[in-house]
């Protein structure tokens, strides 16, 4: 590998534009299948939830209002039981906390990245330019160190939504976030 101080700097600011893009999408991707993670643990946990709850509430009902259905409320009541050992066990609601704080720890990174590179990195000193690169390469791998691999379905979601512009500010797209139809300021003139 060639000295970095035998590289031109134009060069040199080139490969660090390119290495933040790299981090920015790995980050975006990362973020959105976080997010889709996330959405597939709360969605086990109301399908868990609230037939557990239902099955409980039966149960209860069933034993005091009949004292013939003693059975159909105890088989009833240890489905419910069952259900409660599955939610403890899976854990989603943690899961889920989990994944959507994965996911907002890769926005900060990207956006970070993003904004290193369209403002910073012109203005800059190339060694400084690098030590933001080189730590937010560090932050985005310790949060891959610590999120739970997604889910082949977490990926394929992820990849449509980015797919679809969700990743997309409307000032990238040479939009204004107001819409025209929004009203002009009071106290001016057109």
């Amino acid at each position: 590998m060639a000295d970095s101080s035998q590289v031109a700097p134009g060069a040199r600011r080139a490969a660090i534009a390119d290495e933040l893009r790299r981090l920015e999408e790995s980050a975006m991707y990362s973020a959105q299948m976080q997010f889709e993670t996330a959405k597939h643990w709360r969605g086990v946990h109301l399908m868990l939830g609230i037939p557990t709850s239902l099955l409980a509430a039966v149960a209860g009902t069933t034993v005091l209002v009949e004292s013939t259905g003693r059975v159909a409320a105890g088989v009833l009541a240890l489905v419910s039981a069952g259900l409660s050992a599955v939610m403890t066990t899976v854990n989603a609601p943690q899961r889920m906390t989990h994944a959507t704080a994965c996911a907002n720890a890769y926005l900060e990174v990207q956006t970070a990245a993003r904004q290193t590179r369209t403002v910073d990195l012109p203005v800059l000193p190339v060694d400084e330019v690098r030590a933001v690169l080189t730590e937010l390469t560090a932050r985005r791998d310790e949060q891959n160190r610590t999120a739970d691999p997604p889910g082949r379905r977490a990926y394929r979601r992820a990849q449509a939504n980015i797919g679809r512009g969700g990743q997309t500010y409307a000032v990238d797209r040479g939009l204004t976030a107001i819409s025209p139809d929004t009203p002009e300021p009071s106290g001016t003139t057109p």
